[in-house]
């Protein structure tokens, strides 16, 4: 049984109030660790740490070299333990070993990454009005309170706390209630690499009392949080308070565009892969395919039969494809939706059902799932429901495709397959959406931005531009030519 705790100030400590959260295996609905369910006084005392760290400058005033070299070993421990923090991702996760394999190496890359980046030549100077110079420099935003969901529990975290480290920044770090073990795996790592303490603080427990008090602190100078529209809503609000700067990653209900020219093996091999990958439980997931009329019934027919052949099982089997949803709470939301779905009228043609056999009974299992003859206002269409249920759309033309991508409050992901590369460019610029790929679906890179449009949040992460959120900009005015202004008489 794992015991994971806090860590404030470069101790590891439990709650105030010694409570603690058993963490359950989704794949056989067994306990094996338990967290310590934080306070809002854990929070305050996080967030106290933080803020005299900061202005200490022990870590916001040390050259960027300095900080890259911490970040490099950082990554070079994520090696080192990559074969444990597989393990633990797939047991407190669910997800697969090839998936956990990829988050693993993918965490270790962002910290090089930015490592890397933060060394580089980043400010700008002007040519303005003599004798005036003029300049601007990016500095550290100070407090930054991070806020991370379960279905990446290792690799979102890095996606932030990478960004944060590197430009100079402090952290009180919140990781999902429901998949804390890897996050706690990444703080031992940072106090092994003797991290200065006070830099990174770790508060376990639940949003609504860890998550929300960071977002309402006036000693938190920016939040970035990654999860549902609705709580990204409730962090807005609570960030008012100060005013401070807020970067929200939040849901999507992304459209899969699939052209009758398009490589159509290729195209149902990626459509399997952007709704199934993660079991569902991605944010830029391809929950909405959109398929031409003159393929459509084709395509039906051979998404269904590949869907049905997916092998489901526990994530540490070598031979499992999908594994369980999260939680026994995130199950049931999921089924629910699949009753809506039938009640709405939709035509379920795979799936549908929780898996109980061959041993996957105690597990939060889930078939993949298949709605067809959908209508754009059900909710099925426009809500996101995070598991391994695809609807199928049908379009007559690519005006008609845009207007139904279009068609919801979201604008995260999506994607377009066809051969015609002009229609395909034509298509993309037309998307309300952040993230998109042609011909392919999925591949994520952490040069690259990654953020969305409409209800799918505000800022960016990751590339340059997620540096970017965790700085502030100054802008700097050197006068030359020093005698008096002479603007008033004498």
């Amino acid at each position: 049984m794992l015991d994971l705790k806090m860590y404030i100030n470069g101790e590891w400590r439990d709650s105030r109030n010694k409570q603690k959260r058993k963490i359950i295996n989704p794949a056989n609905g067994e306990i094996f660790a338990e967290a310590a369910e934080g306070t809002v006084e854990d929070t305050k005392e996080a967030i106290k740490v933080a803020k005299e760290t900061f202005e200490s400058g022990i870590w916001s005033e040390m050259p960027a070299s300095e900080r890259a070299s911490y970040l490099f070993k950082i990554a070079d421990k994520i090696d080192e333990y990559s074969d444990e923090l597989v393990h633990l991702e797939t047991t407190d996760n669910g997800k697969t070993l090839r998936e956990a394999r990829f988050d693993v190496g993918d965490a270790a890359a962002c910290f090089r990454y930015y490592a890397g980046l933060i060394t580089k030549p980043d400010g700008q100077t002007y040519h303005v009005v003599d004798p005036v110079q003029a300049m601007v420099v990016r500095e550290p935003i100070g407090v930054c309170g991070l806020i991370v969901p379960w279905n990446y529990p290792l690799l979102m975290s890095v996606w932030k706390i990478a960004p944060a480290l590197a430009a100079g920044n402090t952290i009180v770090f919140k990781p999902s209630e429901v998949t804390p073990v890897t996050p706690t795996k990444l703080f031992e790592i940072l106090e092994e690499i003797e991290l200065p303490k006070g830099v990174a603080n770790l508060v376990l427990g639940a949003g609504p009392v860890v998550g929300n008090e960071i977002a309402e602190s006036h000693d938190v100078d920016f939040v970035s949080f990654t999860g549902g529209t609705k709580t990204g809503k409730h962090i807005m609000k609570a960030a008012a308070g100060n005013v401070k700067k807020i970067s929200l990653e939040l849901g999507g209900k992304s459209p899969n565009i699939i052209f009758a020219d398009a490589d159509f093996e290729t195209a149902v091999d990626y459509a399997l892969f952007g709704i199934y990958s993660g079991a569902g439980q991605v944010c830029s997931a391809g929950s909405r395919i959109l398929v031409e009329e003159s393929i459509y019934e084709k395509f039906v027919e051979r998404f269904v039969e590949r869907a049905k052949q997916i092998n489901v099982g526990p994530g540490d089997d070598p031979a499992s494809e999908m594994g369980p949803l999260v939680s026994q709470e995130h199950l049931e939301k999921v089924l629910k939706y699949i009753e809506i779905g039938k009640k709405e009228g939709a035509r379920l043609v795979c799936g549908g059902n929780r898996i109980t056999k061959n041993g996957l009974n105690k597990g939060f299992f889930v078939e993949p799932t298949v709605f067809i003859d959908v209508k754009p206002d059900m909710r099925i269409v426009q809500e996101e429901i995070f598991g391994p249920v695809v609807v199928i759309q049908k379009f007559k033309d690519e005006r008609e495709a845009i207007q139904l991508a279009n068609h919801t409050d979201y604008g995260l992901a999506g994607g377009v397959f066809t051969v015609d590369g002009a229609k395909a460019l034509r298509v993309i610029k037309k998307l309300r959406a952040g993230i998109t790929w042609i011909n392919t679906y999925h591949p994520t890179y952490n040069e690259a931005p990654w953020g969305g449009y409409k209800q799918s949040g505000i800022g960016r992460g990751l590339g340059t531009y997620g540096l970017e959120e965790f700085q502030e900009i100054k802008q700097i005015n050197i006068n030359l030519q020093v005698e008096p202004i002479g603007w008033f008489s004498k």
